[in-house]
């Protein structure tokens, strides 16, 4: 699971570095995105399939909608010849309440990591990157929003350097996620 989300991760994280300068690679950054979300689903899926408690499903499962939003959203961001309007309502509206999603699951997953143990724990670490990484990602879903008197997005360089710093506060909470494996005991 933590495999994924930072394979997931790391997509997002490039697709928006990447971005930031290369409009000639707008396919590829398209599909890499795509892939990207696609990490992301079947870790949330494996997340809410594990989640033992309803403090862990509820997170798990709202989270896993979220991830579904940004299949949604990176799916119709590949396609072309969309107006202002329908590229808001298909590609902008899905990725606001995917991050909406993220940040309510993330605030819902620290809250109760907060309540079951001291603060600074690995867990506490774990919840607190990914409640800063949903916080990045909902600035990115309103700043990627297209002004219709332009046909441009409020700002590309906060979409973008947002989008970038919120999948690196993933990436970081899911690498610690990884369990560490151990060295066999020596034997007698």
């Amino acid at each position: 699971m933590g495999a994924l989300f930072a394979l997931g991760s790391t997509r997002f994280a490039l697709a928006s570095f990447v971005s930031q300068w290369a409009s000639a690679s707008r396919p590829a950054i398209g599909v890499t995105f795509f892939a990207g979300s696609i990490f992301f689903t079947a870790a949330a899926y494996l997340q809410l399939r594990g989640a033992q408690s309803r403090t862990d499903r509820v997170p798990a499962l709202i989270q896993f909608a979220g991830t579904l939003f940004f299949n949604v959203s990176t799916f119709q961001a590949l396609k072309r010849g969309f107006d202002v309007h329908q590229t808001n309502l298909r590609v902008w509206a899905p990725d606001v309440f995917g991050s909406i999603c993220f940040l309510v699951s993330s605030a819902l997953a620290y809250t109760a990591v907060g309540r079951c143990g001291p603060g600074r724990s690995p867990a506490w670490r774990i919840a607190a990157l990914n409640l800063l990484g949903s916080v990045f990602f909902g600035v990115a879903a309103i700043a990627s929003f297209i002004e219709p008197s332009t046909s441009e997005p409020v700002s590309a360089a906060v979409e973008n350097a947002c989008t970038t710093a919120g999948a690196l506060c993933f990436f970081a909470g899911a690498l610690m996620s990884i369990p560490k494996a151990t060295a066999p005991a020596p034997s007698t």
